[in-house]
């Protein structure tokens, strides 16, 4: 909305407000964090063995340090020689378990013996959080289309706090699977409304790099600090609490934050969308003169006056090569997301403490995101998706291959190489997921954009619901994770090869614009090996693609 960019520059755009805003959203970066990766500390499986029949529990752990048995059945104890002989017969099942913590950390899976025959329950329970995110994100977005943008970022947060301090007394499935469900309604939408917020006040030049530094370095931050609170705490309840206490501060961002004004003015609040406008200019000490509100209203209501109802979301489907491209939006936006959580969460059975390697995978989030800001609008969006996919699908293959030839020959695993291996497909993943919405919102023409990036949204955290399950196959064989996550990887990096580049394009704004759009291009073809023609051509497009940058925030 370039009469918003005006006027904001006249009330500061660049300034006190700003800057407070960018805290505040550092803030909410932190605990978006430790929210979302709550879900991988309170899960860790430490290792254990059954101790039925024996004495003294020390005498069953040099039973399963000798690898004598499974972990899992108890076994037939003889008196005479204090040895365990063989196992007992697979009908029956371990009574009573020992473990050897992580650090002295007590999760809830070693808590309720959720280990074994009833590992189903934790993963099925861990499950219904991507669920939630999904009914959650649904639910959040059509009330914040009501009710506003502000309010709902406080709701969500706050059901944050609620769902996470309920799971600690969740001890039965039904409990812990409801309270994650909870828990989980708030993922994306406690994050995304303040994004939305500080877009649309922070100065368009500044808000790529503004935006992504907060993220990528307060994100990472929160990411790295997760397990060490839990290790701090020494149990899954003190951390869940630590990490819902701190959410009690985003009410209070009620008396900083101002509204949207861009949703204000589509509500036609517009005395509303003046105040906040002047709450503006008060905070960052800018004088602003009554005529140039009235200007600006008289604008936009001119500009709603000449807006029509336009097609929906089904005509995105109508046509066949922008069915075409909608459906590998939808399928890289499932792939993308599935595998960003699952190789987040993928830091146990790799021959490491899962708390060193959780933080050390989380340190390729900041260099991710400044990798972005460097090489997005140079190489463009197709090379930057295909090729991310195909860096995290290699190494994450190569992983599992990895693992699977240890496993196969017996050798010992080459702990160093296997970390190294995982951080880089880490990065990968982390790359094409932060270039991912943006890519989805310059394809979909403007005239659906708003409706179409928020279903490739939902169904990306849709798909998530499988990442526990995918995680639960190591159990029965140790590179399953890595070989599935690696495939669907290098299919997505394929697929996006036949996704027409926007870099330097004017962008599709109705149906048939999108139906045309990059109709000749070819698989091979990327926008740096593209000849660039004249300087004012190149400049007009990079000033229109930067528009379409700017104005992101009204599509979420």
């Amino acid at each position: 909305m370039l009469e918003l960019d005006k006027i904001l520059e006249k009330c500061g755009d660049c300034h006190r407000l700003q800057a407070i805003m960018l805290l505040l959203f550092c803030i909410i970066n932190m605990l978006s964090a430790l929210h979302y990766y709550s879900q991988t500390i309170i899960s860790f499986v430490p290792k254990y063995w059954c101790v039925d029949g024996f004495a003294n529990p020390t005498d069953a752990y040099e039973v399963a340090s000798q690898q004598v048995g499974s972990s899992c059945q108890p076994h037939r104890f003889s008196v005479a020689d204090n040895v365990a002989m063989q196992n007992v017969s697979n009908t029956e099942t371990c009574q009573q378990y020992d473990y050897e913590l992580y650090m002295g950390y007590q999760s809830f899976t070693s808590e309720l013996n959720w280990i074994c025959d009833r590992a189903w329950q934790a993963t099925l329970g861990q499950s219904m959080f991507f669920v939630g995110s999904v009914v959650g994100s649904l639910l959040f977005g059509f009330l914040a289309d009501s009710l506003g943008r502000l309010p709902i970022l406080i709701v969500a947060n706050v059901v944050a706090m609620i769902g996470n301090t309920l799971t600690i007394f969740g001890t039965t499935l039904s409990l812990f699977s409801l309270f994650r469900f909870l828990s989980g309604m708030a993922t994306d939408s406690n994050f995304v409304m303040m994004y939305i917020l500080v877009m649309e006040y922070l100065r368009p030049s500044l808000r790529t790099v503004g935006l992504s530094i907060c993220i990528g370095f307060f994100y990472c931050l929160g990411s790295m600090a997760a397990p060490w609170i839990a290790v701090l705490l020494q149990t899954w309840r003190g951390f869940l609490l630590a990490t819902a206490i701190p959410f009690a501060v985003v009410p209070l961002f009620y008396f900083i934050v101002p509204e949207s004004v861009q949703w204000l003015i589509s509500k036609q609040k517009y005395d509303k969308a003046v105040k906040c406008l002047k709450r503006v200019a008060l905070i960052n000490r800018r004088v602003v003169e009554e005529s140039a509100y009235t200007e600006f209203i008289d604008e936009c209501k001119r500009s709603q006056l000449h807006t029509k109802s336009g097609p929906n979301l089904f005509g995105l489907f109508a046509t066949p090569r922008l069915r075409r491209n909608t459906l590998i939006l939808f399928f890289k936006s499932m792939v993308i997301t599935l595998c960003y959580d699952a190789v987040s969460r993928n830091v146990q059975g790799l021959g490491i403490s899962p708390f060193v390697m959780f933080t050390l995978s989380a340190t390729a989030i900041l260099p991710a995101c400044i990798l972005l800001i460097v090489l997005q609008d140079r190489i463009g969006r197709k090379a930057m998706a295909s090729m991310s996919l195909l860096l995290s699908g290699v190494f994450i293959s190569v992983t599992g291959a990895i693992l699977f030839c240890t496993e196969r020959s017996g050798a010992e695993t080459d702990v160093i190489l296997v970390v190294v291996l995982s951080i880089i497909g880490r990065f990968g993943v982390t790359v094409a997921y932060n270039s991912g919405a943006q890519y989805a919102t310059e394809l979909i023409p403007t005239c659906v954009r708003g409706q179409g990036v928020a279903v490739v949204h939902v169904m990306g955290y849709a798909f998530t619901f499988f990442s526990s399950y995918i995680l639960y196959t190591r159990s029965f064989f140790q590179p399953m994770p890595e070989l599935i996550l690696g495939i669907l990887s290098l299919l997505g990096a394929g697929l996006c090869l036949l996704l027409p580049e926007t870099l330097n394009r004017t962008l599709p704004t109705s149906l048939e614009d999108g139906e045309n759009f990059g109709k000749n291009d070819r698989w091979y073809s990327f926008s740096f090996s593209e000849k660039r023609t004249q300087s004012v051509d190149v400049l007009a497009t990079n000033t229109g693609s930067q528009n379409i940058r700017n104005n992101t925030a009204g599509y979420f």
